[in-house]
């Protein structure tokens, strides 16, 4: 449960809002107007890389929306560390739309789309892995400096230790792409077509790491009692 909005939202985050609406507005303006029925059934056949992409900015949203909900910080840093991660969601747009293009382009999704050669695949998978790795690690640190602010916003202590597990959640996240460009940058070139499924070591990665949180949290919940 999240606890109680400690401010009004704030201009940064009204800002923030505005970036990833812009991000959407990019993957949306990379698909052209159809002028024919082939142009409209080349679009229909993108849709689930569309609806890929959608999801994943959607899910990056919803986390910045956690973090201000949660703790509603506003400084300086903040303010730094928030921008960067807006810089990275929408450089990051292109290469997304990209790869989910390539993925479903291998099961005949997206016609006409020129595959790529292994050494591609390889220097691709790493641009989309580094892109994950920087958005995750940006989070984290986002709940690092909640934590040093830990006294001035007045947290108990499991609201300490949730936030250590928070930014744990987005180092997993992070670890996990840092799996897939040591795939596609160290593995010989066969291997290069292994580096996005690495990412399918998410759904493990943070159930064990939810698994270990919720043992952390029991004994403070308990003394909440």
């Amino acid at each position: 449960m999240l606890p109680a909005r400690r401010h009004e939202i704030s201009r940064l985050e009204a800002f923030s809002d505005a970036a990833f609406a812009f991000a959407l507005t990019l993957l949306v303006v990379s698909l052209d107007v159809p002028r024919s029925y082939d142009d409209l059934m080349r679009a229909m056949w993108g849709l689930p890389s569309f609806a890929c992409c959608f999801a994943l900015l959607t899910w990056i949203w919803y986390e910045h929306n956690l973090f201000f909900r949660r703790y509603g910080l506003q400084d300086g840093l903040t303010v730094v560390i928030n921008g960067v991660l807006l810089f990275i969601t929408l450089f990051y747009v292109y290469p997304l739309k990209f790869m989910f293009d390539s993925m479903f382009g291998e099961l005949g999704a997206v016609p006409d789309l020129q595959r790529m050669s292994l050494a591609q695949l390889s220097r691709a998978s790493a641009i989309y892995g580094l892109g994950f790795v920087a958005l995750f690690t940006t989070f984290a640190l986002l709940y690092r400096h909640a934590y040093a602010k830990r006294r001035e916003l007045a947290l108990t202590p499991l609201e300490v230790l949730d936030v250590k597990l928070f930014a744990g959640h987005h180092l997993v996240s992070a670890g996990i792409g840092l799996l897939a460009m040591a795939v596609a940058s160290l593995a010989p070139l066969s291997y290069a077509p292994l580096s996005p499924v690495m990412f399918g070591f998410m759904g493990p990665a943070h159930w064990a790491f939810g698994t270990y949180g919720h043992r952390k949290r029991k004994p403070l919940l308990a003394a909440q009692r």
